[in-house]
């Protein structure tokens, strides 16, 4: 609803129990390369192309989409030292002139902007790995289906390696979501067993 802040909502919750990763402390710690918990999208990203085997050192990886949950941990994530990091990254947005050009130019290509289908084949790099963050319902006649921001079809001829929507980051999230839990849980276990 409109009368409600959401950033004060986020901000309401304490840290520690932010599993969720949205928090100004947890975005902060992100941002310092101290992570505590890191939002579930961004971390099944990273995590989905740590488990492909997809190098990220030296690559240039172009995000589009700059949001505060997926966009921009997504960038600190990639660029930082290690593994899954160590990338060149280029955050790409609604006002990004010639898009086409800075797309063509990634190795890594990572769409989470929420409009259906915007990334075409002649947006790609031949070989370039191409991960769809996206979610969206679009209408078929009678009936609806789920695309993603990458145009599929278009895209999987000249792509090294291609996420689908649905089933490709979404499980990865579910999954980023219960790792945070579990270490939240466990922190506090530990506290608790600390406090007696």
């Amino acid at each position: 609803p409109d009368h409600v802040d959401a950033r004060a909502v986020l901000d309401a919750v304490p840290p520690d129990r932010d599993v969720d990763g949205f928090h100004a402390v947890n975005a902060g710690l992100l941002s310092q390369g101290r992570p505590h918990f890191i939002p579930c999208t961004a971390a099944g990203v990273q995590r989905m192309l740590l488990d492909a085997g997809i190098e990220t050192r030296g690559k240039h990886a172009v995000i589009i989409g700059r949001s505060d949950i997926v966009g921009k941990p997504l960038a600190l994530l990639l660029a930082s030292r290690g593994p899954g990091g160590d990338a060149t990254v280029s955050v790409c947005h609604s006002h990004t002139e010639n898009l086409k050009e800075v797309t063509q130019q990634a190795d890594i290509l990572i769409a989470a902007v929420g409009i259906p289908q915007l990334i075409t084949a002649d947006m790609v790099k031949p070989g370039a790995v191409v991960v769809d963050v996206g979610i969206n319902r679009v209408s078929d006649g009678d009936t609806s289906r789920l695309v993603g921001d990458v145009d599929y079809d278009s895209v999987v001829p000249f792509a090294e390696a291609i996420s689908p929507v649905p089933g490709g980051v979404g499980p990865l999230t579910v999954a980023m979501l219960l790792e945070n839990t579990f270490y939240a849980a466990k922190e506090r276990q530990n506290l608790s067993q600390t406090a007696e």
